[in-house]
Order: structure tokens, then C-alpha cells, then sequence
């Protein structure tokens, strides 16, 4: 019985404390989303100001900051720079020390310090002067000397750090987070930036390439091309697709004009009919009116027609609509279209 009551307590103490964990996350979000909503009044005269100041700049945004605001202003850089803003960061506490020299008197400075007061930025205000650099600052206190200081005051300022200590920061870096895309992406739109710049700037990854990739880079062209012509039996057509390996092979009259494509589901059908591979003509059992495209258009296209069509291959044709390559689905995967 002792024991019973033991293991029950004990079950009922940990229900208790997952309870309180769920709380303590819930109200962590709630806090945080109360401070990125209360951003809006700042979406005022000042906010415009600074980004006129940054349109306008001939060279690149510097982003400085210490600690988590460095943290932040490392990002609010990256942001900036993937969506048509040239920017980049650098460490308050290495500027004093040699790194001032990256900025110049063509570029912008934006700074952030919640408190408005951090020692490795107000130490390098008089050389950001001198350059005659405009100065964003983008800080939780308007009385401050950064503040002050700047060509241009962004306030950030949180009614509470989500941290029940009040100590760490929570609400404030993901204030100034915010408010760096709500900078970012008014830049973006006001530049007029769009899906082909973005995608000049991020080519590595698999967004680059579903935005760069065009068919032609990924298609079977020349001798790779499997292809019979009309007039040819379905044993000839599968000794190509086997040669092949795509899965299929395009018809084309003597123009080279698609007419058609023989696929393993033709193949299929056929013989359910019991039809015989070496005496029947491919212009039976083909598939006439079937889904071509240009090379031109972007591979993630090609993709999405598949998809909606429900079809693993592709012919690619000139505005002739002679044949030009083939593709499958194969080769969008290994193409990392997905």
C-alpha cells in the first residue's frame, strides 16, 4: 500500500510539473508576441526616415551590435544583403580595434543597444561623426546616448522581457529582430526587388535552383534523346527506351516533329491486349497529343506540370515543335527540384 501511494504521488508531482513547463513556454509566447505587436506605433515618421536614409545609400549598411544584439544585427545584415540591400556586420568590440576601417563615408550605420548605452558602440560615435555617416540606431531607450546621438532613432523598447527574471534578453532581441525584416522587406518592396534577384542571390540551395534552373540545364538532348519514328514497331521503340533509360521514347515524323510518346504504361496496356511487341506498329498503341514543353521555362515548372498531370516524363520541343530533349522525373529529383 506504502508503496502504491509512492509511485501514485510521484506520478501526480510530474503531471503537475509538465503542466507548469507548458505554462511557462505559453506565457514566454504570449509576452514575446505582445512586444513584436506593439512595434506597430513605431512604424512611424522615423521608420520612413531610416529607410530613405538606407535607399539612398551608395555603398553598404554597416550592422553593429554586442552581445545578443550583435547576435541579432549579424542576422538583420544577412537579411538585408539576401534581399537587395548591400550590408554587412560588423563586431562592436573588434570596430575600435581595426574594423572601423571597413566603413566608408558611402555607407549607412545602423547600431543596436537595447539599453541605448553599450561602451564598445558609444566608443566609436565621434570616428562614425567625423566620416559623416548617417547613424541608425535602433534601440529599447530614446533618452539614451546612442539615441541621441543617431541621424535617426528606431525604438524598440518592450514593456518586459519575456525571462522571468527580467534579465536575459527574450522580448527585446526579438523586437529588434522584427523590426530589422519589417526594414528588410520595406526595402525589398520599395526597390521593386523580385524573384530572379532573389534567386541571383541565394544560387546554392535547392530555392536558388527552383529559381534558376531552367529545362535546357537539366534535360536529355543530341544522341541522349530516346526516339523512334512512327512508322517504327514497338520492339524497336523498347530496344530504344532500354538504351535509353528514361522509361519512354518520343515518336516524331520524318520532320522530327514530336507525334507522340511510348511509355512502360503504354507498354503495359499493350500487353494486356496480348498484342505481339515484334508486329505491331507504334503508331497503335502510342500516345498521340501528349505534354510538351519548352526548354526555357524553369525546371520547377516541369516539375509542376508532372505533378498535376500526373506523368513521370517530358518532351522538349523549339516553337517548331521539333524535338529538342526529354526528361523524367528522375532527373528533376537529381536536379534537387523537389
Amino acid at each position: 500500500m506504502c508503496t502504491f501511494y509512492f509511485l501514485t504521488c510521484r506520478a501526480v508531482a510530474k503531471v503537475e510539473c509538465d503542466q507548469e513547463i507548458r505554462l511557462l513556454a505559453l506565457a514566454v509566447i504570449q509576452t514575446e508576441a505582445q512586444a513584436v505587436a506593439a512595434l506597430a506605433e513605431q512604424i512611424n515618421a522615423e521608420f520612413v526616415s531610416a529607410c530613405r536614409l538606407m535607399l539612398a545609400c551608395k555603398g553598404r549598411v554597416v550592422v553593429t551590435g554586442m552581445g545578443k544584439s550583435g547576435h541579432i544585427a549579424g542576422k538583420i545584415a544577412a537579411t538585408l544583403a539576401s534581399t537587395g540591400t548591400p550590408a554587412f556586420f560588423v563586431h562592436a568590440g573588434e570596430a575600435s580595434h581595426g574594423d572601423l576601417g571597413m566603413i566608408t563615408r558611402q555607407d549607412v550605420v545602423l547600431a543596436l543597444s537595447n539599453s541605448g548605452e553599450t561602451e564598445e558602440i558609444i566608443i566609436i560615435l565621434p570616428i562614425i561623426k567625423r566620416l559623416g555617416v548617417p547613424l541608425i540606431a535602433m534601440t529599447g531607450n530614446p533618452s539614451s546616448s546612442l539615441a541621441k546621438f543617431a541621424t535617426v532613432h528606431i525604438n524598440v523598447a518592450v514593456a518586459q522581457e519575456a525571462c522571468p527574471l527580467g534579465l536575459a534578453p527574450t522580448s527585446s532581441s526579438t523586437a529588434a529582430l522584427v523590426m530589422g525584416d519589417a526594414l528588410a522587406v520595406s526595402l525589398l518592396q520599395t526597390k521593386g526587388f523580385s524573384r530572379d534577384d532573389f534567386a541571383l542571390s541565394h544560387p546554392g540551395g535547392s530555392l536558388g535552383r527552383r529559381l534558376l534552373l531552367k529545362v535546357a540545364d537539366v534535360m536529355h538532348s543530341g544522341s541522349a534523346i530516346p526516339v523512334v519514328s512512327q512508322d517504327a514497331l514497338v520492339s524497336q521503340a523498347l530496344l530504344e527506351m532500354t538504351d535509353k533509360k528514361l522509361g519512354m521514347t518520343a515518336v516524331v515524323d520524318p520532320e522530327n516533329k514530336v507525334v507522340g510518346i511510348f511509355t512502360d504504361g503504354d507498354l503495359r496496356r499493350m500487353l494486356e491486349k496480348n498484342l505481339n511487341v515484334h508486329s505491331t506498329s507504334l503508331d497503335q498503341v502510342m500516345t498521340r497529343g501528349c505534354s510538351v514543353i519548352s526548354a526555357e521555362i524553369l525546371a520547377a515548372e516541369a516539375m509542376q506540370i508532372m505533378e498535376t498531370k500526373k506523368i513521370n516524363a517530358l518532351l522538349i520541343v523549339d516553337e517548331q515543335q521539333c524535338l529538342q530533349g526529354a526528361l523524367n522525373m528522375h532527373d528533376l529529383v537529381r536536379a534537387g527540384i523537389v
